[in-house]
């Protein structure tokens, strides 16, 4: 089997996902569903090497990580195809890879249904901007339309910090330096110190994956930086609790006042179903705001969520309120509607 063969199909089929497992067929996700190329099972054998073959194109990267470790991150490009993330690991004794396509160009906002109060957030001139969702919900693409939209229009110094690589940024009006963990620098908090010393105006770091990353990324903000960053969470409550018990308790409220100070604006998002059987993006936004800023700061985080339900507006609305208006736009069903929900009980009145 020939890899360049089997990821420009999957590209040319418009598949976000390829899965090479032992035991099952080749089989790409698109439009969000797992679909078999064949009826022809990988062997063990097959696999490893098929990602051998990735290896050999990511610029002959050595498997040790991978043997030693039992996964791997890295991406690669196929030139005239696509670039593409990877993530290898081995499941039962055999080697196995989930592969992220990626487009060589950036995309447009407007196709993908950004609005434009996110795009804007790049306007800012510091502070700490989250971008957060379930795995394979789009942040990284959300962050990449920010960042193009800053290159595009201001002279600033951008540095990406990234594990791996995803979308490439050309030097257009700004300066973009995007630095891979473990290929480039050791690790984020490394590069995320050294990004300091490197005079920039901008920074995206790729997670906010532990305690270290997330005091220094606080830290920059607080220094006149504007920060972008993602979290596995959905909605700006659970964002704002998940970064304070980051913290041992007798730092939670030092933390707790710092956040107040820097954070500018929380984006949750979430891919759901259209009525076309394509996936599109619905958001929650909120904009932080001076009663908000004071919640924070006094620990009153669950009526945030509160002032969410109740707004709607291009800088502050809630995931169901979005939900609502993709259903009343004919866009998504009701039932799509309330399975996203995240208060289905109180939507559902809405919808009748």
């Amino acid at each position: 089997m020939n890899i360049i063969e089997l990821l420009t199909k999957a590209a040319q089929d418009k598949a976000s996902d390829v899965f090479l497992i032992a035991g099952l067929p080749l089989t790409c996700r698109i439009g969000g569903i797992l679909r078999r190329e064949n009826e022809t099972k990988l062997l063990p054998d097959d696999t490893r090497d098929l990602i051998r073959q990735i290896y050999k194109l990511a610029g002959g990267r050595s498997m040790d990580t991978l043997e030693q470790y039992g996964d791997d991150d890295f991406s690669f490009a196929i030139n005239g195809v696509s670039r593409f993330r990877v993530n290898t690991y081995r499941q039962r004794g055999s080697l196995a890879a989930v592969i992220r396509i990626i487009q060589f160009q950036l995309p447009d906002p407007a196709t993908l249904g950004i609005p434009d109060s996110i795009i804007e957030l790049g306007q800012l001139n510091k502070g700490l901007v989250l971008v957060t969702g379930p795995a394979g919900s789009g942040k990284s693409t959300t962050l990449a339309c920010i960042v193009n939209a800053i290159n595009s229009s201001c002279k600033k110094h951008i540095i990406t910090l990234e594990d791996p690589l995803e979308y490439l940024h050309p030097h257009k009006q700004s300066i973009v330096s995007q630095r891979e963990i473990h290929i480039d620098t050791g690790s984020y908090a490394n590069a995320l110190r050294a990004s300091l010393r490197q005079s920039p105006d901008v920074i995206l770091l790729g997670e906010m994956r532990d305690q270290e990353t997330t005091t220094v990324a606080m830290t920059a903000a607080e220094t006149g930086h504007l920060i972008f960053s993602t979290l596995h969470t959905i909605g700006a409550a659970n964002t704002i609790d998940r970064i304070i018990d980051v913290f041992p308790p007798n730092q939670q409220r030092q933390i707790t006042v710092q956040l107040s100070m820097t954070l500018q604006a929380v984006i949750s998002q979430q891919l759901v179903p259209d009525t076309t059987g394509n996936l599109i993006p619905a958001f929650e936004i909120m904009t932080v705001t001076p009663a908000i800023r004071n919640m924070i700061r006094e620990n009153k985080i669950p009526q945030i969520s509160g002032i969410l339900y109740g707004a709607s507006s291009r800088d502050m609305i809630s995931m169901d309120s979005s939900l609502f208006n993709l259903y009343r736009s004919g866009r998504i069903s009701k039932e799509t509607a309330l399975t996203y929900a995240s208060n289905p009980d109180m939507l559902s009145k809405k919808l009748l």
